[in-house]
């Protein structure tokens, strides 16, 4: 008699000490939203900001990237400016057209030595070739001044309208 007694009365603290925890946790929520936290401003730094500059005729661009991985931003930037009228405004839709990745050799003088499919998009061959002419038109590139010449991989994203996006200044994928 006397165990069940404690039984009892060790189950009524332990469901006590249960709702009084369960009463705190209830009571430290609010329904009042919480203001989110003030944004500063940032000025862009150089290397998130595109150079989407276009030359003058006889003007060549300069990139002073020192890996092929930077010199790959300023050579997207440079193809968007070549092809502004040609890039996919927003976030490309979930099944795209084609997908391709292309490898672009680009000399101490900006101009492209070799193209390398990486992965072509071969069921679409209208597409590889009007990448590829994409590709050598945009030329002259900004010219590697650190690196001499330059071997970068960038990946096209091709909408079945034409338009595209670069992975390297995507605005990203529905």
């Amino acid at each position: 008699m006397k165990t069940t007694l404690l039984l009892r009365t060790r189950w009524l603290a332990f469901g006590a000490g249960l709702a009084a925890g369960l009463a705190a946790l209830i009571a430290g929520c609010t329904s009042t939203p919480v203001p989110p936290p003030a944004v500063t401003e940032q000025a862009p730094t150089p290397a998130t900001t595109p150079l989407v500059v276009t030359p003058t005729p006889g003007q060549l661009l300069v990139s002073n990237a020192t890996t092929p991985r930077a010199y790959r931003r300023d050579a997207a930037s440079h193809l968007y400016g070549k092809n502004k009228t040609r890039i996919y405004q927003g976030m490309m839709p979930p099944l795209l057209y084609a997908i391709g990745v292309l490898q672009i050799e680009v000399d101490g003088k900006g101009r492209v030595t070799s193209l390398n499919w990486m992965r072509a998009p071969k069921h679409a061959p209208e597409v590889i070739a009007e990448i590829e002419r994409l590709a050598r038109q945009a030329a002259p590139y900004p010219v590697p001044v650190r690196m001499g010449r330059v071997t970068y991989t960038d990946t096209w994203l091709w909408h079945k309208t034409g338009l595209f996006q670069l992975d390297t200044l995507t605005e990203g994928q529905l």
